[in-house]
């Protein structure tokens, strides 16, 4: 993978943890950098974004807080997401990703291609949440 869509894919992952872009501001820059999907790995702290042609690049996470959960609470990942769309005055993306940990959530999948992201648990239940309109 070329630098620059390193560099892109790193300033994204920087920029959800330091909330200096939004996730439809993410989502944009990956988009435009020519990324079809990324997937976010709690138990590996790595996020991993990946090109149409399978290249792709893996990169650390600060760790969250928190252990993942034995199984997925869909209702209250379904809530996290609707917290996090709501943009309110506590939200963080750190919180978020504790939140998740402690509601069974092991990763997600972004696709941009399908407009939706799969949240993942432990046991591979999971959670699907189409993007909003």
């Amino acid at each position: 993978m070329d630098a620059d869509r390193i560099s892109i894919a790193q300033t994204c992952v920087e920029a959800a943890h330091d909330a200096s872009l939004s996730f439809p501001e993410i989502v944009g820059r990956l988009i435009a950098a020519g990324f079809e999907s990324y997937t976010v790995d709690y138990r590996a702290n790595t996020q991993t974004c990946y090109m149409p042609d399978s290249d792709h690049v893996t990169l650390a996470m600060p760790p969250s807080a928190g252990s993942i959960a034995p199984a997925l609470d869909a209702q209250e990942v379904d809530r996290l997401v609707r917290w996090a769309q709501s943009n309110p005055a506590d939200y963080t993306y750190a919180a978020f990703c504790a939140k998740a940990k402690a509601a069974g959530c092991a990763g997600y999948l972004v696709s941009f291609l399908g407009r939706r992201v799969v949240y993942f648990g432990r046991t591979a239940e999971t959670h699907v949440e189409h993007f909003p309109d």
